[in-house]
This record gives C-alpha cells, sequence and structure tokens, in this order.
C-alpha cells in the first residue's frame, strides 16, 4: 500500500528553542522516528509548510487542500497522512472534508508532546494513522479523519476537547469511526465523508466571528460590518440565542446584505429558533439568521466563507450552509 505524507509543522514536528517550541523536525525525520511505519505501507513524503497551526492562514490552506487533492485524484497513491499541529487540526480536516471529499481516505495527526519531551505521543499516532489507513484500504472508504491517541474521527464530529491532555480529540455528535489496538484496528461505522461538499478552495471571503454572553453588546459585530464583513457567525448561547445588542447587530447584518449564521458555544446539541425576546433565536430566526445544526463556530466559519466564493445567490448560500440530513 502506498501512502503519502504531507508535513506541515505542528508540536509533532516542534522542538524547544530559545524562543519557545517551534517546528524544526521535517517529515522525513518524523518518519525515520518510526520504523515499524515499513511493515505496514511504502511511505513518500512531502512538505507542505512548517508552522504552528495556529499559524495558518488561509493560503497555506489551500495550499494544503489543493495538494490532497492532487494526490487523490493519483491513482497510485492509496492513502494520505497529513501531521499537523492540534490547535487547528479539525478546522483542516473540516476544509478538506468539504472541499475535496476524498475518495481515498486522509488521515490527519499530529501530537500533545514534542519529540524532544518525555512520552512523546507523535510516533504513536503517526503509527495509529498508517495503521488505520492500511485497514480502511480495503473497505471502500473514503473522507478525512483525525487519527489521535488509538481513536479514529470523522471530520464532521470531531474537535479538539483538552488543551494537553494525550486524549485531545472526541467526536461531539457520535462515538469515534474506528479504533487501534495491539490487536488491530476496529471499524465501528462505515468510514467515509459526512459533510455537503461545496464546489470552492478559495478563503478570500471575510467572516467574522462574534460570541455571546453575559452583558456582551453589539459593538465587535458592528465593527466587523465596519471593517466590510463579507458574513458574521454568531455564537450564541444555549440553543442559539443572544443579547438584545449582538440581535441588533446581527439584524443591521442581514439587512445590509451580510449573510448572519447561528451557532451555540455549547460543546454537543443543535442550535433551534426557540426562545423570543429581543435576542432569542426567534427573533434571529425573523430577521434571517440562518441556524446551522450542530456545526462549530468553527465550521461554520469555515462553511460560510466556501459558500460566499462558491454562490452569488442569497438562497444558494442559505442552502449551502443550512443543515441537510445532518450532512453539513
Amino acid at each position: 500500500m502506498d501512502v503519502t505524507l504531507l508535513s506541515t509543522g505542528g508540536t509533532i514536528a516542534s522542538t524547544d528553542t530559545d524562543g519557545g517550541a517551534k517546528p524544526t523536525r521535517t517529515g522525513a525525520e518524523l518518519l525515520e522516528a518510526v520504523p515499524e511505519l515499513e511493515s505496514h505501507a511504502s511511505l513518500s513524503v512531502e512538505s507542505v509548510a512548517q508552522v504552528p497551526s495556529f499559524e495558518i492562514d488561509g493560503e497555506t490552506l489551500e495550499t494544503i487542500g489543493e495538494r490532497v487533492r492532487e494526490l487523490e485524484a493519483d491513482p497510485t497513491v492509496d492513502a494520505v497522512v497529513v501531521t499537523h499541529g492540534t490547535d487547528t487540526m479539525e478546522e483542516t480536516a473540516y476544509y478538506l472534508d468539504v472541499t475535496v471529499r476524498p475518495e481515498t481516505p486522509v488521515f490527519l495527526t499530529g501530537a500533545q508532546r514534542r519529540p524532544d519531551e518525555v512520552s512523546s505521543d507523535g510516533p504513536s499516532n503517526l503509527l495509529t494513522a498508517v495503521r488505520a489507513a492500511e485497514a480502511f484500504a480495503d473497505r471502500d472508504a473514503g473522507g478525512t479523519f483525525v487519527a489521535f491517541n488509538e481513536e479514529i474521527h470523522g471530520a464532521r464530529a470531531v474537535t479538539k476537547a483538552h488543551t494537553s491532555a494525550l486524549e485531545a480529540f472526541r467526536s461531539r455528535t457520535a462515538g469515534p469511526v474506528a479504533t487501534v489496538d495491539r490487536n488491530g484496528v476496529a471499524i465501528h461505522r462505515r468510514p467515509r465523508s459526512e459533510t455537503r461538499p461545496i464546489d470552492a478552495m478559495s478563503l478570500e471571503a471575510t467572516v467574522y466571528t462574534v460570541k455571546s454572553g453575559s452583558a456582551v453588546t453589539g459593538d465587535l459585530a458592528d465593527a466587523a460590518l465596519e471593517r466590510g464583513a463579507d458574513g458574521l457567525v454568531l455564537e450564541g448561547t444555549g440553543l442559539g440565542n443572544a443579547t438584545s445588542g449582538l440581535a441588533d447587530a446581527a439584524r443591521d447584518a442581514i439587512e445590509a446584505g451580510v449573510p448572519v449564521v447561528v451557532t451555540s458555544r455549547c460543546l454537543e446539541g443543535r442550535v433551534a429558533p426557540v426562545y423570543g425576546g429581543d435576542g432569542g433565536g426567534e427573533r434571529l430566526r425573523e430577521y434571517g439568521a440562518v441556524f446551522v445544526g450542530d456545526l462549530t463556530a468553527q465550521q461554520a466559519r469555515l462553511r460560510l466563507t466556501l459558500a460566499l466564493e462558491a454562490f452569488d445567490d442569497e438562497d444558494a448560500i442559505r442552502e449551502a450552509v443550512s443543515p441537510a440530513n445532518s450532512q453539513t
């Protein structure tokens, strides 16, 4: 089986420096640290970036996406593994799932502990990704996954739930797609993409996220509009509610032709326009805000950005970001 590894930096490639931890290890060095990989696949390696994931910008994300798309179209490549920082790993996974929707499985992996720290988890996570790729090869698998701490999570549900623990990632709406142990890879449900694709790669549209909470005003949303925002994500409380100030700002945005989508700051559950009042979900719905099911704010921001690039029509944009059979 042939696997291409794309290295992008992150903790898995970082070592301590005078100015703090930075990515210094190459993809080839990461492979050399795990000789067992050779018993599972034939691997080639390419460097796409060398940055911590909190510094990944739109251009870098588009570059990763374009290379994954090229590899996905190559019949000699059976799987792609992307080494990546954990901070924004879930965003890159979701972006790839929406834009590329790979029929060849793509696995993102990384580490919580650097190679120069005791008990670094990078080698184990890299082995988990390659073993999963090997197991998925015979299952007509496709889509994007996060391979971490001997679990495989689908891009649609995965989120980073802990800042530093080795079990950093979890699936919000379901358990992991597969688990890995000494006996092999146990696949719990069909490995596939669970998102609707959007025919766009560019992230040039400007979408801001504003978060509601006690005593939050609409000032940040107003400032976003003044700066020429193309769209807004309102991360509400509970079922998707906001302060009256934020609701007023959302109304002004929608009246100005700027789409507003509503998510929740809660980790699980779907948003729904239930409550009235000056900033309740029902009021936001009346203004024209779009409720996006159980998408996280970071997923909604990416999805709205891509929809704005793909469509000029307001109805088409709303359709692209609205829930449909739970695939958004």
